[in-house]
């Protein structure tokens, strides 16, 4: 398929608790009432099916990220917008991207890491361990260890930021309507010259 009817693809990336899940959600919906067709593909799902019982080590986060982007790539080669929703802390997963994705961007969602530990502190078993940065920050304390635990993002791993990201929103104070209107200005501006 030629490159002017392949499909676009928008990483939203960020620490867990940094709110691009919540953003991920909004953009969907909000693309869908416009009627516009958009796949919504999450790391924290998408990993489950490349590794059912994942470790969460940076071989395996690597290993992972080449499988999420393939599979975006594919979609986009058929002709299907996609939404991607995964942390994606290595500079080099989303420079994989770029070179995969000719109508690739990306919006970081900066977040200050104690308001994303006080936002993932609320939330419940799911795609993700509840308490991750707590029983992240217990482990980094007194070395006890959590089974399924592995290196979490902003305690154990640091988020490199890529200066080439197309939006940075700095979500640590903004209400998620706020985030979400940023994102979609954005959107609608890059989709007009894509």
């Amino acid at each position: 398929m030629s490159e002017s009817v392949s499909g676009w693809a928008l990483w939203i990336v960020g620490l867990p608790g940094s709110g691009k899940s919540t953003l991920a959600k909004g953009v969907l919906t909000s693309m869908e009432a416009r009627g516009l067709e958009v796949a919504l593909l999450q790391m924290d799902e998408r990993r489950k099916s490349y590794f059912p019982h994942p470790h969460y080590t940076s071989e395996e986060r690597e290993k992972a990220y080449v499988l999420f982007v393939n599979e975006v790539a594919e979609l986009a080669r058929q002709g299907k917008n996609v939404l991607m929703d995964g942390s994606a802390y290595k500079q080099s997963m989303r420079q994989y991207a770029r070179q995969k994705l000719p109508r690739f961007a990306e919006i970081f969602v900066q977040c200050d890491l104690s308001e994303a530990i006080r936002r993932e502190s609320d939330r419940s078993e799911g795609l993700v361990m509840a308490g991750l940065y707590a029983k992240a920050l217990q482990r980094k304390k007194t070395g006890e260890q959590f089974e399924g635990l592995g290196e979490v993002l902003g305690v154990d791993v640091e988020f490199e930021m890529d200066p080439e990201a197309e939006l940075v929103i700095d979500n640590t104070r903004l209400t998620a309507k706020e985030t979400l209107g940023k994102a979609l200005h954005f959107l609608d501006t890059w989709l007009a010259n894509v």
